[in-house]
């Protein structure tokens, strides 16, 4: 009997050394503080509100606007259709519960932290005509150089975090810019596997002489052609139409109107399983080799690349398996 209470009391002393230990080890002060460190901008719950973004930063504003669930840039008085993965990721980091521990909670420190409303740059997120979801200030980045100083407006207190937003904020506003000529290719709602026929009208030749149009007709995994090829290579005609989906160009073009008579020079036809037709019209190519181009259905106006031209008008060798294969 002894034996057993004197077990009893071991195994009981044990037992609230192990307490004692577990509760130092949660309420530790450095515990304490990581916990409270975890923070996020952005309440992850309400960002299916939202409305629109503006982003402030010098002399530079960047607008994006949320319409018909889709997203765009409000730029000179027009609004251009947005990167929407983009979007989508910097709400992302705003929302994002990351270690941002407190700095300071004195108003002096603005200044030195580049806090301030002159010196930040200033993220507001709107839900309609109320109150912000969040007004943010960014200061200037610690001596690391990864670590960035923030706060709310109207609040003196600042914390530090991960620098994850200057990608977002140090950008000009082509950055935002989808630019491709099919919006939609984005998100893959529109593919190569939608085409049927593809018509090619290519440029002028060098004598100014019209090029014959070059028609590719798909049939079950195959094409068909109306012009002479030798070896066809069907992945490369995928690719080709592929490209062709996806093409880019590097800026909007607001000086000219998408029904000038300049965008007869050239253009590509893409008739789709469902009876629609998109096509793309191009203008005649600057001194650098730039081309404007305008899409059935739109009234954007896009810059498109010299390089980017010369792989819509590719020679027809391009389309035939290499010797060898």
């Amino acid at each position: 009997m002894i034996y057993k209470k004197k077990l009893n009391v071991l195994l009981g002393i044990i037992a609230a050394l192990a307490l004692i230990y577990v509760l130092t080890i949660i309420f530790a002060p450095e515990r304490r503080g990581a916990r409270s460190a975890a923070y996020s901008w952005l309440d992850p719950a309400e960002t299916g509100k939202i409305s629109g973004i503006t982003i402030a930063s010098g002399d530079e504003t960047i607008n994006l606007a949320r319409n018909g669930g889709k997203w765009f840039v409000s730029h000179d008085g027009k609004d251009y259709p947005a990167k929407t993965a983009r979007v989508e990721d910097f709400i992302a980091a705003l929302a994002k519960r990351a270690p941002y521990p407190l700095r300071s909670s004195s108003a002096s420190s603005h200044e030195r932290l580049s806090l301030t409303d002159d010196k930040s740059t200033r993220v507001t997120v709107a839900a309609g005509a109320g109150l912000p979801l969040l007004n943010l200030l960014i200061g200037q980045t610690d001596l690391t150089g990864q670590n960035v100083y923030l706060r709310k407006q109207g609040q003196n207190e600042v914390r530090s975090g991960e620098d994850i937003f200057s990608i977002y904020t140090r950008t000009g506003v082509t950055a935002w810019y989808n630019l491709r000529l099919f919006p939609e290719s984005e998100g893959g709602k529109f593919d190569a596997s939608h085409v049927q026929r593809l018509t090619v009208y290519p440029p002028p030749a060098d004598d100014g002489g019209e090029a014959p149009a070059r028609i590719f007709t798909r049939k079950g995994k195959e094409w068909t052609f109306n012009f002479e090829i030798a070896g066809p290579d069907m992945k490369k005609i995928d690719n080709y139409i592929r490209d062709i989906i996806n093409t880019s160009g590097d800026d909007f073009i607001a000086s000219v109107a998408s029904s000038d008579p300049m965008f007869n020079n050239s253009r590509i036809v893409l008739e789709l399983g469902n009876g629609s037709t998109n096509t793309i019209r191009l203008g005649p190519p600057d001194q650098d080799g730039k081309c404007y181009a305008a899409v059935s259905g739109s009234d954007w106006v896009y810059s498109i690349p010299e390089w980017v031209i010369q792989r819509l008008f590719p020679d027809i060798e391009n389309f035939e398996t290499d010797s060898g294969n």
